[in-house]
């Protein structure tokens, strides 16, 4: 499991190693293990360190301290190194160091107009303007600078230097994800003492490229994490396996009250998204007309009319597809006051009752989350959404008491406890038609499956275990259509479909083989 923190955390974390005047050793060590990673991409690219260009900018305070000594060590490699101090102010000894190891210093002035030409010529392009510290965004010539340079860097399919951030992309706030621009895009962050929220939170996880932590003792003086990511391992030792006498009841039953006679579609992608996820059975609940196009691409779907209350399952999934359906309306609203685990999609978004639980997950994205919230009096709109979606999660969790899973590029799940989990498994080509009804399918087989006492075994408290199980489900969602889409075009039904294969995957992570 990846878990990060705020940058207060990390602050609060450094500041007794710093009275104790450890400060040095820490620049050093973070310093080491960014020149390390920058060495490992030099490598890797152009297969030495000798004579690569890297390029420095370098702030005012001990982030362009990190930067000016990281350069050193890639200096004595026989790197040609170059350093712009965007600042009249920078760290006297970590500028001595650069200079003895024969970098190159541009003056601590208002930078030319063909600078951002002359650093966008570097291998390496190394971000040290602002650190965990900074408040807001760059300003005056440090923010035309890299105005100027956000228009060269590299780009998918282009051609400029790698951006290497040091602790983080100057202007990405570490206790949010917020973006102040500009910043400058980077291709991969080394970060210091444990990863920040704002590193994988979007927006700043857009901005922030591949992430390394470097270890520089922080460890016994972190708080707990702000925010959890799952790794496919964690998944795996997760994921319920049927013992020798299970049977389809105790494996879990799905009720589904999707779909209606004008979105058929919506019902038959979750409900197959379910079988697929290895649910011990979906009872459906619809019209007529949708339970028999259900049945001819999944006859192992038990199709019913009746209420939620006649019938039996371990969780429901309600509300994709339901437009102006008052029958389904009613079964959204039966399920979410039966205290059974809901996930609650789509139309089901505009029922909610005054009181949730956190076994109901919420699954919105930007837009009708801004509804969410405007029906508990928070104005909210989709821009501000996308700005700061950890933020405004964790907001909605609170107000509802709901779990809250906020789709996006990078989807974010918080608990009404305050925790987060955010999952980045998924691949741009997914955003299509039908993938979030795919994505609700695989939750409410989760919910119906995963056993809370497996939850509580891996250290995760009963308040977050439906934030756990819903990050669960959007790993094994952005997996599966990765997996189908293998770099081009992918539909909703082939996510579906690469289910159990990604599945198959995950379980033989750390287990012995035939088992």
């Amino acid at each position: 499991m990846i878990k990060a923190w705020t940058g207060t955390q990390i602050r609060a974390a450094e500041a007794p190693l710093l009275a104790a005047g450890q400060g040095p050793a820490l620049m050093q060590r973070a310093a080491h293990g960014l020149a390390g990673a920058v060495a490992r991409e030099l490598l890797r690219r152009r297969g030495r360190v000798y004579g690569a260009g890297v390029a420095v900018l370098a702030g005012s305070g001990n982030n362009g301290g990190d930067a000016l000594y990281a350069g050193a060590f890639l200096a004595r490699r026989g790197a040609r190194t170059t350093a712009v101090l965007t600042s009249g102010r920078w760290h006297a000894g970590a500028l001595a160091a650069f200079r003895r190891a024969g970098g190159t210093v541009l003056p601590a002035e208002r930078p030319g107009p063909d600078l951002a030409g002359q650093l966008a010529g570097a291998d390496v392009l190394i971000d040290g303007i602002l650190g965990t510290g900074a408040s807001g965004g760059l300003r005056g010539a440090a923010a035309g600078l890299v105005a100027a340079l956000q228009q060269r860097t590299d780009r998918p399919g282009g051609s400029g230097p790698l951006v290497v951030a040091c602790d983080l992309p100057s202007g990405v706030d570490a206790d949010t994800g917020q973006l102040h621009e500009p910043v400058l895009r980077a291709g991969l962050t080394v970060t210091f003492g444990g990863a920040k929220l704002g590193l994988l939170a979007d927006p700043g996880a857009g901005a922030a490229g591949r992430v390394e932590t470097v270890d520089i003792g922080l460890g016994p003086h972190l708080d707990e994490p702000a925010l959890r990511r799952l790794e496919p391992q964690d998944v795996g030792r997760l994921w319920p396996v049927p013992a020798r006498h299970d049977h389809k009841y105790t494996r879990g039953v799905l009720g589904i009250a999707a779909g209606s006679a004008s979105y058929p579609g919506a019902a038959l992608l979750a409900a197959r998204a379910a079988v697929a996820t290895g649910v011990g059975m979906v009872r459906y609940l619809g019209p007529a007309q949708v339970c028999g196009q259900l049945n001819l691409v999944a006859p192992e779907v038990v199709c019913g009319t009746g209420s939620v209350a006649e019938n039996r399952a371990q969780a429901w999934l309600v509300g994709p597809g339901a437009v102006a359906d008052p029958d389904q309306a009613q079964r959204a609203l039966d399920a979410l006051g039966s205290g059974l685990p809901v996930v609650a999609d789509a139309a089901a978004l505009d029922l909610l009752p005054a009181e949730l639980g956190p076994q109901v997950v919420l699954t919105p994205h930007a837009g009708e989350l801004a509804r969410v919230l405007a029906a508990q009096g928070v104005p909210a709109d989709r821009d501000r959404i996308e700005a700061a979606p950890a933020e405004y999660a964790r907001l909605a969790a609170g107000l509802t008491g709901a779990t809250v899973l906020l789709k996006g590029a990078a989807t974010v799940i918080a608990s009404p406890a305050g925790t987060l989990f955010s999952q980045d498994n998924a691949t741009a080509w997914m955003a299509t038609a039908g993938s979030g009804d795919t994505l609700a399918g695989i939750l409410g087989a989760l919910a119906a499956t995963v056993r809370p006492a497996d939850l509580a075994r891996a250290g995760i408290p009963e308040p977050d275990h439906s934030a756990a199980v819903a990050a669960m489900a959007a790993l094994v969602h952005g997996l599966a259509g990765s997996a189908a889409a293998a770099g081009g075009p992918v539909s909703a039904e082939a996510m579906g479909r690469s289910v159990p294969a990604v599945v198959r995957r995950l379980l033989s992570l750390d287990r012995p083989a035939g088992t």
